[in-house]
């Protein structure tokens, strides 16, 4: 086989291969024994027809093709490794010239890894901003562990206050008309909590049992029913009960009741513990973050166009699938936002995933940073945890899915590079 290279924009290279005549004469007939063994011919067994024959009821240029099918992948996996190509694409064929007897010459594109050339990426210094805790994170903590725990008792012989839950009935109007599905009858609404159009629940405060009276609103001007948006409004209402929250006393008993504590000094020192811990993870975040984010503004490196195109479309698969999950359509996200709109974030993202991806690598290569069995084991417990399935179903479920091994391979890979790259550089937290 010989083969001639021409480098291409877009970092693709065009190969000319000449494959001997012989070579193609064996393609070709072996493609001929395949579509013996199971085209059926009058007069002749199975796998017994000759060659003649097959080429009549087959044709030649469907044999041809089936010849070059079964023959392209040892072809271009041998023009791979003897050009030491790093090809990120599946190689094609843009034509060929196919003559029994003769030379059979393929003319191939094949796209490589863009070229990455690093900056400084060891010794460095990075400063990140520490993150503080809040100087209330504490006390509110205890605080929603005592609203979690406390019980409702309903009131009679007040009006309603800012944290009460009322139980009410309302009916709303719009420029004199009834607002349609403006209306309900013992609707439960968190007066500090509510998501009603703005200044609704304030109004519902100081009201007594029993009392019709009107309040007022304007709808949002981005409010989805686009009749009502920016519109005024009347809502008649009338509370029917009042429920109050009454919360237990932060005593040691409770302590006792919400964790494995004797004393309300064990809780709260558990607290901090957990509060701690997370600035911790928080700060390494922000540190492993930081430092690649100096790695990659100092790489250079032209990314073609085609591989932002091929993540993008990936992006565009996981974007569906989310909104599945979340019980929403394509279409639907497409109306509300416009497709123009999501494309063009998800290629902003395809753009840095893409570059990250090829700053790991080069850095791995480099570094020679590999993953190990011991990795991509609890790359696989892990996601066995968090689908709650047991790790030998996960991989059996995951064999019928080789891109999720691949996908976890990388997750892997980046994890290693990420802790390198945090280990070879100071990081100040100012």
């Amino acid at each position: 086989m010989e083969t001639k290279i021409e480098k291409l924009p877009e970092n693709v290279v065009s190969v000319d291969i000449n494959i001997p005549a012989k070579d193609a004469v064996t393609y070709y007939n072996n493609a001929v024994k395949r579509f013996a063994q199971y085209v059926n011919i009058p007069g002749f067994r199975k796998g017994k027809a000759p060659r003649n024959i097959i080429e009549q009821n087959v044709g030649a240029e469907r044999i041809k093709h089936e010849a070059l099918e079964t023959a392209l992948p040892k072809i271009f996996a041998d023009v791979i490794k003897e050009n030491d190509f790093d090809v990120v694409a599946q190689p094609y064929v843009e034509s060929y010239t196919y003559n029994v007897g003769e030379d059979l010459k393929i003319i191939a594109k094949m796209e490589l890894r863009p070229e990455v050339t690093l900056g400084d990426y060891k010794g460095m210094t990075v400063e990140v901003e520490e993150y503080k805790i809040p100087e209330d994170a504490l006390q509110k903590s205890i605080d929603n562990m005592l609203s979690q725990s406390a019980t409702t008792l309903v009131v009679t012989d007040r009006n309603t206050l800012a944290t009460d839950t009322v139980v009410f009935d309302f009916e709303g109007y719009s420029n004199g008309e009834k607002i349609e599905h403006g209306d309900a009858k013992n609707y439960t609404l968190d007066l500090a909590n509510s998501s009603f159009i703005p200044g609704f629940a304030e109004q519902l405060v100081d009201r007594p049992l029993g009392v019709n009276f009107e309040i007022n609103v304007t709808f949002p001007e981005e409010y989805h029913e686009k009749k009502l948006a920016g519109q005024p409004a009347v809502f008649k209402c009338i509370i029917n009960e009042i429920k109050t929250k009454v919360l237990p006393e932060l005593n040691d008993e409770f302590a006792q009741k919400v964790g494995p504590f004797k004393t309300v000094d064990e809780l709260k020192a558990d607290i901090q513990k957990y509060l701690d811990n997370q600035k911790a993870d928080i700060d390494r975040t922000n540190s492993e973050k930081a430092v690649f984010e100096q790695v990659v503004n100092a790489v250079k490196v032209d990314i073609q166009q085609s591989m932002i195109d091929r993540e993008t479309d990936q992006l565009v698969e996981e974007y569906k699938q989310k909104l599945q999950m979340q019980g929403f359509t394509w279409e639907q996200a497409v109306e509300a936002q416009g497709y123009d709109t999501i494309v063009n974030s998800l290629k902003e993202d395809a753009a840095v995933r893409v570059k990250n991806s090829l700053v790991i690598d080069k850095i791995a290569k480099e570094e020679n940073i590999t993953v190990s069995q011991e990795d991509f084991t609890a790359k696989l417990t892990e996601l066995s945890r968090m689908y709650q399935i047991d790790p030998a179903t996960m991989v059996k479920q995951l064999s019928q899915t080789p891109g999720v091994f691949n996908a976890l391979s990388h997750q892997a890979l980046n994890e290693n590079v990420t802790k390198f790259l945090v280990e070879n550089n100071t990081v100040k937290l100012k």
